[in-house]
C-alpha cells in the first residue's frame, strides 16, 4: 500500500471549494479548520463535550462553526449539504445507531452529494499499539458493515480506497494523550497499563528527527446520493 497522509487523500479524492460540508466527529476541529482553509463552508459536529471545547477555543481559520450533535442526530435540513465527512468518526457511532448515522448522512445530503467515509482498518503498528487498551476490530467492521448497507438509504458506492496513513507523534506522553482524547473513559486503563505501553511504543515505533512514527492502514469509502 502507497503511503499517504489522510487529509491529503481527502483533498485528492473531494472537491472542496466552494462546497458546504459537515465534518461528523470533528473532534477538535482540526480537519474542520483545514477544509474552510481550502474554500469550504464548514460545520463541525462532535458531541464530547472536551474535543467541542477543543474545537471551539481554537483559532478560527474563517468561518467555520461548530454544533453540539451526534451523527445520528444531525441538526440541519434536507439536502443542505454537498459533502458529509466521517473522518475516522463512524466506527465512535454506537454500533446500533451506525445505520441510523447513515440514513441521516443521505436526508443532509444534496442529491448528487457525497459521503466521504475515512476509517482505520484492524491492523498495523498503531492498531497493534492501541489494541491493549481498547480492541475496535468488531466494531471497525460494524462500521464497514455499515457502509455496505448504505445503499438502502440512497447512498450508492463510488469507490474504494487503501493507503497507509503516516500517525506521528512525538513522544509517548503524546500518544496517551492521543488514545485518551478519543475517548476519556480509557484514561484509568491507560494508566495502569503504563508500563506495557511504553515497552510497545518504543518496539512498534519508527524513529523520526520529530520523534515516532506509527503506519495505520486506513480505508477511504466514496458513496454518491442518487
Amino acid at each position: 500500500m502507497t503511503i499517504k497522509r489522510a487529509s491529503d487523500v481527502l483533498e485528492e479524492l473531494v472537491p472542496l471549494a466552494g462546497k458546504r460540508v459537515l465534518d461528523v466527529g470533528c473532534g477538535d476541529g482540526n480537519l474542520t479548520r483545514l477544509m474552510t482553509a481550502r474554500g469550504a463552508k464548514v460545520t463541525g459536529l462532535e458531541c464530547q463535550p472536551q474535543q467541542l471545547a477543543k474545537a471551539l477555543a481554537a483559532p478560527k481559520e474563517g468561518a467555520e462553526d461548530y454544533v453540539d450533535a451526534g451523527a445520528q442526530a444531525m441538526p440541519f435540513p434536507d439536502a443542505s449539504a454537498d459533502i458529509v465527512v466521517f473522518f475516522n468518526s463512524l466506527h465512535h457511532v454506537p454500533p446500533a445507531l451506525m445505520d441510523k448515522a447513515m440514513q441521516e448522512t443521505a436526508r443532509v445530503l444534496k442529491l448528487g452529494g457525497i459521503a466521504y467515509v475515512s476509517e482505520p482498518v484492524a491492523e498495523g503498528a498503531f492498531f497493534q499499539l492501541a489494541r491493549p487498551v481498547d480492541d475496535e476490530t468488531e466494531v471497525r467492521w460494524q462500521a464497514y458493515e455499515a457502509l455496505r448497507a448504505a445503499p438502502k438509504h440512497g447512498l450508492t458506492p463510488e469507490s474504494e480506497h487503501l493507503f497507509l496513513h503516516p500517525m506521528a507523534m512525538t513522544d509517548f506522553e503524546a500518544f496517551k494523550q492521543r488514545i485518551v482524547s478519543a475517548n476519556h473513559e480509557r484514561q484509568a486503563l491507560v494508566e495502569a497499563m503504563d508500563a506495557e505501553l511504553r515497552a510497545n511504543f518504543e518496539s512498534l515505533g519508527r524513529k523520526t528527527e520529530r520523534g515516532y512514527e506509527f503506519e495505520q492502514p486506513t480505508r477511504v469509502n466514496l458513496l454518491r446520493k442518487k
